[in-house]
């Protein structure tokens, strides 16, 4: 039997391997069920807790299709995505509403980023004469505007 402090210990040595490298994350949440919206703040902290502090962090909100049966205001989400600087995007898994566009920013953000730090690399082995060691690899993104579906909706921004 384990006890508590060492399943604690276990716990987070878990946990901080399952973040280790990750560049990006996807909070979801579902617009019909309050609960999930309220526990995204403990996930949140979670995540910031061992992930890399430059990890790419969206929030979205699934079933939009099912309106009637809304829970979660829009407005609440976007407010809690703008306080803690994220992205928001309410998707239907069921209809592929967003769901690629979704993929698409979250790794158009992580490239942005990614290719900062590659630049800062490369500046940095330019002055110590190795610039030929350092090689990137093109990732091409398409536009959001090229959906598989030709559908374009949604909100999405970053803070």
């Amino acid at each position: 039997m384990v006890h508590g402090t060492e399943s604690s210990m276990q716990y987070r040595a878990v946990t901080s391997a399952y973040y280790r490298g990750a560049v990006g994350a996807m909070l979801v949440y579902d617009m019909t069920k309050r609960q999930s919206f309220d526990h995204m703040a403990r996930w949140l902290e979670e995540l910031r807790g061992h992930a890399d502090k430059n990890i790419v962090i969206m929030l979205i909100g699934n079933k939009c299709d099912l309106a009637s049966l809304r829970a979660v205001p829009t407005e609440d989400a976007e407010e809690f995505a703008q306080r803690e600087n994220l992205f928001f995007m309410e998707t239907s898994a069921l209809e592929s509403t967003n769901v690629e566009t979704c993929f698409l920013t979250i790794l158009t953000e992580i490239y942005k980023i990614n290719g900062k730090k590659t630049l800062t690399t490369n500046d940095n082995a330019d002055q110590n004469g190795t610039a030929g060691l350092m090689k990137g690899s093109r990732i091409i993104v398409p536009s959001q505007e090229m959906g598989a579906s030709g559908k374009q909706g949604g909100c999405c921004f970053a803070s």
